[in-house]
């Protein structure tokens, strides 16, 4: 189960690693698009796009509407959910490590201006 789960999650992160990759699920984001259409923004071959859109299918971030001759894929948004629980443990742990640096520089900001208010007094 857990190798099964890393394997899912390596595919999401692989298909999000690629810059042509996260625009097109930007663009499936407000509605299924053809290939054509995914491909148009990078003018990129249809092959190109393809080859694009499988990575996407592969890690389960859209899925693909056969109408005829014409493909219309989808966003499926599971896969991306699944990524942004697992960021989010780093998400927490580097908001409590602020948290702290915050905490400590107030500290410090605290004694320098207490140190400095007593040399004033003398």
């Amino acid at each position: 189960m857990v190798e099964l789960l890393t394997y899912e999650m390596d595919q999401v992160f692989h298909a999000l690693g690629d810059a042509t990759r996260r625009q097109m699920l930007r663009e499936l984001a407000s509605g299924g698009r053809t290939v054509s259409q995914l491909a148009e923004p990078f003018a990129m071959s249809l092959a190109a796009a393809s080859k694009h859109i499988k990575v996407l299918e592969n890690a389960g971030l859209i899925r693909r509407e056969v109408l005829g001759r014409t493909h219309v894929c989808h966003l499926e948004p599971g896969p991306l959910a699944s990524a942004h629980e697992w960021l989010g443990a780093y998400s927490r742990f580097w908001t409590g490590r602020l948290d702290i640096l915050e905490r400590l520089l107030r500290e410090d900001d605290a004694r320098k201006s207490a140190t400095q208010k007593k040399g004033d007094q003398t």
